[in-house]
């Protein structure tokens, strides 16, 4: 029977990092005879330790509680999310980056995002409360359980949450492709850095462009006119990170 509250993760990945995050787990689900893999055999071995329920099922009966995903065997029952508030992301930012998502649609481009901005050491990430995509277990599953670390911000206004990023120090950087935007192996930026990425169709909202102090883009010496907005948004967290790296 699903579980009427909280979440099921699915996958290897997402289930371990949901074991070591910042969710309360509440039981296992593996299918029968998975535990001979020696990935999950560890994940048993965990969830024991933990004293966590374990259900074991059939396949089908796994299949009937996440239809149309690639579990891999195994499935974790969780609580919701816990985003945190935008003054809690800002007060333990240390001058790392910080990443906000314009309305992002796309999970796959999300869960990359969440992946690079924890691989990278960004302080997190600021979304929208609404008309782009929320942390779901298939946003966990393709951020490889990556967001289960890292600190996710929800807001109504990204326009105010950006005007309080400023006040708390913050250089607004837009990731655009704009004739005034430079270059960004070139360009001159600031630190602390909040890096601004746009949705897939539109990029950035012309009332949030207005609160970049510089805009870059990435040089395209190809025959196509972008990258999509996971891999642009990456490609300038590494360059934001080969920096800091350097000013070290």
């Amino acid at each position: 029977q699903r579980p009427k509250t909280g979440e099921l993760l699915y996958g290897r990945n997402a289930v371990i990092e949901g074991l070591r995050g910042r969710r309360t787990p509440r039981s296992l689900y593996l299918a029968e005879g998975a535990e001979r893999q020696e990935r999950i055999a560890n994940l048993l071995a965990e969830a024991q330790r933990r004293r966590l329920p374990v259900k074991r099922l059939k396949p089908p009966a796994l299949e009937q509680l996440a239809p149309n995903v690639n579990h891999q065997g195994v499935l974790l029952e969780v609580g919701g999310y816990p985003y945190v508030q935008l003054d809690e992301l800002l007060a333990g930012a240390n001058g790392r980056p910080l990443v906000v998502l314009d309305h992002i649609q796309d999970v796959q481009n999300f869960g990359t995002l969440i992946r690079t901005a924890d691989a990278t050491g960004a302080a997190g990430l600021i979304i929208p409360d609404r008309r782009g995509v929320s942390v779901t277990p298939a946003v966990v599953n393709s951020s490889a359980g990556a967001v289960e670390h890292v600190a996710v911000a929800r807001t109504p206004n990204l326009a105010r949450a950006v005007d309080e990023a400023k006040e708390a120090g913050y250089w607004v950087v837009g990731l655009a492709a704009e004739p005034q935007a430079e270059p960004i192996f070139r360009a001159d930026i600031p630190t602390p850095a909040l890096l601004l990425i746009g949705s897939e169709g539109g990029g950035i909202g012309p009332s949030l462009l207005k609160h970049c102090d510089l805009l870059v883009r990435l040089p395209m010496l190809g025959n196509v006119e972008s990258l999509n907005a996971a891999v642009a948004g990456s490609v300038a967290l590494y360059e934001l990170l080969r920096r800091r790296l350097e000013a070290d």
